[in-house]
């Protein structure tokens, strides 16, 4: 007798699920909670910073566990096909964010929110600066998630399988990007992401890049 519901569906709902969760809840971050935070009344930022974001942080950082893990067992069933070049480029972004949550803005959000002790002064670019980054991740790595069944063209054979690897050079393009950016997000700053209308235009040109990148090169 046939399953009720395949494993990769339930995977799969499960992974958009939690995605939805996170990637909403970064966008929040970004979107609204900082620029409210810019012409609070102190003592309105300071209760939203004690009350407020540690609740929302507990679901962002949750949100992003749950879904870098269906992630991983949903490669195990893209596997069997080989993974293309849209889904490595979203994966290993996917993961980075998952990394910059839970190395980063975690566990400098925990002094800024007053949750641990330490120079929240220090804490808060550091944070901000990942968050950052991964906002601008985001619309590639969104990309990438879906060309894992819907790539065209040359992003759309598979780049790695178990038969071996045929990794193009636009692809080995988009992960020396996506090294670089991930190395601004620890080490450099936030430059054009500042503003939000800054790090939506990099986020879609970043996009548009790597879907060039993944098809033409």
């Amino acid at each position: 007798m046939d399953a009720f519901i395949s494993p990769d569906l339930l995977l799969r709902w499960l992974h958009v699920l939690f995605g939805i969760t996170w990637i909403g809840l970064l966008y929040y971050f970004n979107f609204v909670q900082t620029e409210y935070f810019k012409v609070a009344e102190p003592a309105a930022k300071a209760d939203a910073v004690q009350k407020l974001a540690p609740k929302a942080l507990a679901w962002f950082r949750w949100g992003a566990m749950l879904t870098f893990l269906t992630g991983l067992g949903l490669l195990h069933f893209t596997m069997a096909r080989g993974l293309n070049g849209y889904i490595v480029i979203g994966a290993l972004m996917g993961t980075l964010m998952f990394l910059n949550v839970w190395l980063i803005i975690w566990p400098k959000q925990k002094i800024i929110c007053g949750i641990v002790p330490g120079d929240a002064s220090k804490a808060a670019p550091k944070a901000a600066l990942a968050s950052r980054t991964n906002t601008l991740f985001s619309a590639p790595m969104l990309i990438g998630m879906l060309g894992s069944f819907h790539g065209a063209g040359a992003a759309g054979a598979a780049a790695i399988s178990k038969t071996g690897t045929s990794i193009s050079l636009g692809l080995w393009i988009c992960l020396g990007l996506i090294a670089v950016i991930q190395l601004n997000g620890m080490f450099g700053k936030t430059g054009p992401m500042t503003t939000v209308v800054g790090v939506v235009h990099c986020s879609i040109a970043l996009a548009v890049a790597m879907v060039a990148l993944l098809q033409f090169v």
